[in-house]
C-alpha cells in the first residue's frame, strides 16, 4: 500500500531561511499514546532557526539528536484525526493545541499539514480561539508559566546547577517585565497581573499604548531611560531578553528578591549571594496539563495573545526573515489551508 503524503516545510541542510522547502513528505501515522493532528496554524519560535541552522551555538553534548530532512517547528494549533491506542481524553475531531515533543527533540515537525506526537504534548483549543491565537501561545505561555507560576517538573536544567523554583507573588509585589512587547514578554506581563502583582513593562516606546492595554502599570521605554537606573526594589525581574547584559537587572531587585533571564547571561554566583538575589532560569518544557490552564485563561479573556503576522506555510520562509529584523509585537504563526 503507497505511502500516504501530505505538504511540509523541510530543510535538507542548515543555513538561512533559504533552506527551508515546501515539498512533499510521508504523512505521519499515530503511535501508541499518540495523536494525529490535522495542522490548521503554527507558531514560529527562536528554536525553530536555531535547528534551521543547526544550533551552532549550542555545545556538541547539549545538542538534541536530528537526523535531515528536518521538518522544523514545535507548536500547532488544529483538528484530531486519528488516535493511537491507549489515549484517553480525546476523540477525532476535537480542536487541540499543543508544544511538542521540547525540549527532547527540535523536530517537533510542526510545519506540516500534519503531525503527531504524545497525547501529553496537547490540550483543548477553547471554542472562542482561533487556531492562529491557539498556536501562537503554546511555547510562549508554557515559558511564561513555568518561569512565572510553576516549573513542573523536576528535569535538571543543563545550563545551571541551581534548581528554578518560581517565586511567591501578587498584590504588594513588583514585577518588571524585559522585552515586555515579545512572544513570552506579553503573556508573562499578563500573568503576573492575574497574580494581581503591580508590572513595569521594558520595551521600545512604540510599544506603550499596546503595553497599557494589556495591563502594564509603568511602561519604560528603553531607548530613552534605562531601566536599572530609574527602578528600585522590584521583588521579581523577567528579562526576556537576557544574555550578558542580565546582570544589571541586579541593580533592580530588591534583596530576598529574584531575577530571571530567559536566556541565561553571565552572573557571579557570590555576587548574587551578596545582594541577596536569586538568579536562576529554567528550560520550557512540553505540558499539556499547564496549556489547559493557560487555554482557560485565554478562554475567558484573562490571557490574550498578540500576532505580531500570519504567513502562509508555504511562505515560511519570508516568516524567517521577518524574525530576523526583530521588533516583534507578539508572534509570528503560519497558516496552513
Amino acid at each position: 500500500m503507497p505511502t500516504e503524503t501530505m505538504n511540509a516545510i523541510r530543510l535538507h541542510e542548515y543555513g538561512g531561511p533559504e533552506v527551508l522547502r515546501y515539498e512533499t513528505a510521508p504523512k505521519p501515522v499515530a503511535e501508541p499514546g499518540q495523536l494525529l493532528v490535522r495542522v490548521h496554524a503554527v507558531g514560529v519560535n527562536p528554536p525553530d532557526w536555531y535547528a534551521r541552522e543547526g544550533m551552532p551555538d549550542v555545545p556538541e553534548e547539549l545538542k538534541p539528536q536530528v537526523e535531515l530532512p528536518l521538518i522544523p517547528g514545535t507548536d500547532v494549533s488544529g483538528v484530531v484525526a486519528g488516535i493511537g491506542a491507549g489515549v484517553e481524553g480525546f476523540a477525532v475531531g476535537d480542536e487541540v493545541f499543543g508544544m511538542l515533543n521540547f525540549p527532547n527533540s527540535l523536530q517537533g515537525n510542526a510545519y506540516a499539514e500534519y503531525v503527531t506526537a504524545s497525547a501529553a504534548d496537547f490540550a483543548h483549543k477553547p471554542a472562542g480561539v482561533s487556531h492562529e491565537h491557539a498556536a501562537a501561545v503554546a511555547m510562549s505561555g508554557l515559558t511564561a508559566w513555568q518561569f512565572l507560576i510553576d516549573l513542573g517538573h523536576d528535569v535538571p536544567s543543563p545550563f545551571q546547577e541551581a534548581q528554578h523554583r518560581p517565586m511567591p507573588f501578587g498584590p504588594g509585589s513588583t514585577v518588571l517585565v524585559n522585552g515586555a512587547a515579545g512572544g513570552v514578554g506579553h503573556l508573562a506581563l499578563q500573568l503576573a497581573k492575574w497574580k494581581g502583582a503591580r508590572v513595569v513593562a521594558v520595551a521600545s516606546g512604540g510599544h506603550e499604548e499596546f503595553l497599557r492595554d494589556l495591563g502594564a502599570d509603568e511602561v519604560i521605554d528603553y531607548t530613552k531611560q534605562r531601566p536599572e537606573e530609574v527602578v528600585r526594589n522590584a521583588d521579581l525581574v523577567l528579562d526576556c531578553v537576557g544574555g550578558p547584559g542580565s546582570r544589571r537587572f541586579l541593580d533592580v531587585v530588591r534583596r530576598g528578591g529574584s531575577l530571571y533571564p530567559l536566556y541565561f547571561g553571565e552572573f557571579d554566583d557570590e555576587e548574587n549571594a551578596r545582594r541577596g538575589v536569586t538568579v536562576t532560569s529554567a528550560q520550557v518544557r512540553s505540558n499539556g496539563a499547564q496549556l489547559e490552564e493557560i487555554g482557560r485563561l485565554l478562554g475567558d479573556g484573562t490571557l490574550r495573545v498578540a500576532v505580531d503576522s500570519t504567513f502562509a506555510l508555504k511562505d515560511a520562509q519570508a516568516a524567517h526573515e521577518r524574525a530576523a529584523r526583530g521588533h516583534l509585537r507578539g508572534k509570528i504563526v503560519l497558516t496552513v489551508a
